[in-house]
């Protein structure tokens, strides 16, 4: 079968302003330009005027500046170069500046993408469609850049009347194999051909697709279903941002934990530097289970028994173990780092020998960091907790080892808790922190 796709550019817009009535604007200038819509037609229409008329148009003086409103509309930062930001928006759409764009716009003045951009497209598919009395598709769109390729394409942001994706998995290519994983992402390809027709320097903000005929099966998902789910995103952070995103957290979501995820962590943990090219490392990793009970006891009797020494009254030394035992018990898996000495001259005490085995310690450190950055680049929450340095000998005879290994804290690996935003980085003055000499 052969199909044939025409765009057509709808001239004349007028000036779009908020609180317009965009539809009507829409389908007066397709009366003055002379095209009547068909059934099965998809107006193409860019985000820069839904925005105006929805009044997503703000002062860049009130963000304060651009950035300020970057900021504002950004949930996740993905990537970022000088004044550059890639991040998520709300809508979970990942683009440069969060949407937040000064084109075609008064001077001072900035464009938010709409609050809701599927709900837009059906707002003015219904009164365009009640205007005219035809059946027709709408996709707002706007242009984004690609990770791989250069340059910019329009996307849809929002669509009514057409599915965002088709789904062909199951269904036979034209040499009848069965296809495994192919996604047609319908909605993005009418919009990338809308946009030979509408230039962003052209003063064209709507064009009609004609031809464009979504499978009878295939039903309706809305622009989100674009988006692709973090746990299918390979390149959901740039390796520079992943260290800055990733937090140390106190609270997990429910859910079991992949024990190949923590495997992965533990091969990127292994990459850290180390003496004499060694790795000298031991990754004890426990799920829910015997092993992880004896423990969690041991540590809680070491603990309470050197607490006691000290003479910490005992309603504190119980608000201790269990502030521990909740931490412990919440996260789906614990992952106990251990650094051997015996490579290092672990019997000497000289200067040399102490500095020796204190590089054996801080390449364990430079693992920890590895293993929880990993993690973090997987979706996964941790948090590292100082609990067997206190304990080591309690710590060892609960999990078998001899006393060559020296436990280096606990790491708490989970989920990330269900509807909680990262923790924000607080603000510090990083020239505290750094020196430059020449």
């Amino acid at each position: 079968m052969t199909v044939t796709v025409q765009i057509v550019p709808v001239q004349g817009m007028a000036e779009i302003a908020p609180g317009d009535d965009l539809p009507a604007l829409i389908v007066d200038a397709l009366r003055r330009a002379g095209v009547a819509l068909g059934d099965g037609d998809i107006l193409a229409v860019t985000q820069k005027v839904v925005s105006k008329a929805e009044g997503r148009v703000v002062a860049e003086a009130d963000g304060p500046g651009k950035a300020g409103w970057v900021e504002r509309e950004t949930r996740r930062v993905v990537a970022r170069r000088d004044d550059l930001v890639v991040a998520e928006t709300h809508h979970g759409f990942v683009c440069a500046n969060a949407g937040v764009d000064a084109s075609n716009v008064a001077e001072g003045f900035l464009t938010l993408l709409p609050a809701d951009p599927d709900a837009s497209a059906g707002r003015i598919r219904a009164a365009v469609g009640a205007a005219s009395g035809v059946d027709v598709g709408v996709v707002v769109t706007d242009t984004f850049g690609r990770a791989w390729r250069d340059g910019l394409v329009n996307v849809a942001i929002g669509r009514a009347g057409l599915p965002a994706t088709v789904h062909l998995r199951g269904r036979a290519d034209a040499g009848g194999r069965l296809l495994e994983a192919t996604v047609q992402a319908l909605a993005d390809e009418v919009a990338a051909a809308s946009g030979l027709a509408m230039g962003k320097a052209d003063g064209v903000p709507v064009a009609v697709v004609r031809g464009v005929r979504a499978p009878a099966w295939a039903p309706e998902r809305p622009a989100a279903s674009l988006v692709r789910p973090p746990e299918m995103d390979l390149f959901r952070e740039s390796p520079l941002q992943a260290i800055h995103a990733r937090r140390s957290t106190r609270r997990f979501g429910p859910g079991e934990v992949d024990r190949g995820l923590v495997e992965e962590a533990v091969r990127a943990a292994c990459t850290a530097p180390a003496p004499r090219r060694t790795r000298p490392w031991l990754f004890v990793a426990l799920w829910p289970g015997v092993a992880r009970k004896r423990l969690v006891a041991a540590m809680a009797e070491a603990w309470t028994a050197d607490l006691q020494v000290d003479g910490t009254p005992d309603e504190e030394i119980e608000r201790r173990l269990r502030r521990s035992d909740a931490l412990l018990a919440e996260a789906a898996a614990l992952v106990v780092p251990f650094v051997r000495l015996e490579g290092s001259r672990a019997g000497g005490d000289d200067a040399r020998a102490t500095a020796e085995r204190d590089s054996f310690v801080l390449s364990g450190g430079a693992a920890i960091q590895n293993l929880m950055l990993a993690l973090h680049a997987q979706g996964l929450a941790s948090c590292w907790v100082a609990s067997t340095l206190f304990c080591q000998r309690a710590t060892r005879e609960a999990l078998g080892l001899t006393e060559a290994w020296t436990p280096l804290g606990t790491v708490a690996v989970g989920h990330p808790p269900t509807g909680d935003e990262p923790p924000a980085q607080e603000p510090f003055d990083v020239e505290r922190f750094v020196r430059f000499l020449d």
